[in-house]
């Protein structure tokens, strides 16, 4: 026994060196298990998941294009109501705000002095009548009595300048009875043309002259809207409108949608401006409804040009940079493209891209701000419309919250 007992001692000290080598050994394969695991976790951390976003394909198809500007509706014509008399004004003959027709009695100034004139004048001017008659009359006397020798040749010069004389008086009276006849007929302040009055400015009972204003007066049956073009359009239709050639415009106002009034182009002004780059430009419009009013707001729809391809994108795609427009394309890889683009006028409620697109990509037109360029996006396609639909903007949220 005692062999095997200082065999089992010597055997110790080489025992503990291999169970301390197998535990350390053990250690680290936990450990290295552990970090591959926390590697993994991290890896897929920091790879999210795509975004869910709407893309559709750029649209391709033939069209006019057309500007829309913004601008002021004026009359087509507009008098201030003035008196040419002074005197008291006696009668306030309109209601205010109501259409009035040319010639329709608005205001009656005191007559009474004028009248008075016109009397005075007009028995002046026959006053002077009956002496250029009598002078006349005196000539022709004397002209037989030149004849028989009876007078001299000067008494009969002497009637001649008297009738001459009388005769220009009676001409300077007939010219003041004139005068006084029309300061009477101003006494009676009519519209000088069909359209719709304003309130009166000064009632009844009031002292005027020629420096106050009455009332004023806008034409109704057809009426301007004038704007300011920018110098593509200006390039685009002067020539078609300094022709006579009919260029359509339309004009929509604020409780309207769309363009539903009709023109055309009447005045393109002879210079731009250099320090706004636009032109003063003026459409002219029927308004036998009455529905335009001087003065409103309105906006422009300016046509010309013949049809032509063109890309059309929603506004909802386009991104601001700065100065810069863009989209994001998606790529073939799935990834975000950023693309600057070049826009155009708006055709139809879709936006004309001149550059920086090509027929038959696929754009992101909802979900913008989840977008990064280069990181994968998961595209749900849509149609490329101004504003989606209750129904298809329902779809698109679906789908997007199905992909999440």
């Amino acid at each position: 026994m005692k062999p095997i007992q200082q065999l089992r001692t010597a055997a110790r000290p080489l025992v503990r060196p291999i169970v301390v080598a197998l535990a350390m050994a053990g250690v680290a394969a936990v450990m290295a298990g552990c970090s591959d695991a926390t590697g993994k976790a991290a890896e897929a951390q920091a790879a999210p998941a795509a975004p869910p976003v709407s893309a559709a394909v750029v649209v391709q198809k033939a069209v006019a294009e057309t500007q829309e500007f913004s601008g002021r509706l004026e009359a087509v014509e507009h008098v201030e109501i003035r008196p040419r008399v002074s005197g008291y004004i006696t009668a306030v003959n309109f209601t205010p705000g109501a259409e009035v027709k040319k010639g329709q009695l608005l205001f009656v100034i005191d007559p009474r002095p004028y009248q008075a004139e016109a009397e005075r004048a007009d028995a002046a001017a026959k006053s002077a009548r009956a002496k250029a008659e009598l002078a006349r009359l005196e000539l022709n006397r004397a002209e037989k009595l030149l004849g028989d020798k009876a007078i001299a040749q000067r008494e009969y010069d002497a009637s001649a300048s008297s009738l001459k004389q009388l005769d220009a008086d009676t001409r300077a009276f007939e010219a003041q009875a004139a005068a006084a006849r029309l300061n009477l007929s101003y006494t009676r302040v009519t519209a000088p043309i069909d359209g719709r009055v304003s309130k009166a400015e000064i009632t009844l009972g009031n002292l005027v002259d020629a420096s106050a204003v009455l009332t004023s007066i806008v034409s109704l049956d057809r009426i301007y809207a004038s704007f300011d073009g920018d110098e593509e359009t200006y390039l685009r239709v002067s020539g078609e409108a300094h022709k006579g050639e009919a260029v359509p415009v339309h004009v929509g106002l604020a409780n309207e949608d769309g363009f539903p009034h009709e023109g055309k182009l009447e005045f393109v002004d002879n210079q731009l401006d250099t320090h706004t780059g636009s032109v003063r430009m003026r459409a002219l419009f029927a308004n036998r409804d009455r529905t335009m009013a001087p003065g409103l707001f309105a906006r422009v729809q300016i046509g010309g040009g013949d049809k032509h391809d063109a890309l059309l994108i929603t506004d909802r795609a386009v991104g601001t940079d700065q100065s810069h427009k863009f989209v994001f394309v998606v790529g073939a890889d799935g990834k975000a493209e950023y693309r600057e683009v070049k826009l155009g006028p708006v055709v139809d409620g879709l936006r004309v891209v001149r550059g920086g697109l090509k027929p038959g990509e696929k754009i992101v037109v909802n979900g913008l701000q989840r977008v990064r360029p280069g990181a994968p996006i998961a595209a749900q396609v849509v149609p490329m419309v101004a504003s989606l639909a209750p129904a298809q903007d329902k779809d698109a949220k679906l789908a997007m919250a199905d992909a999440k």
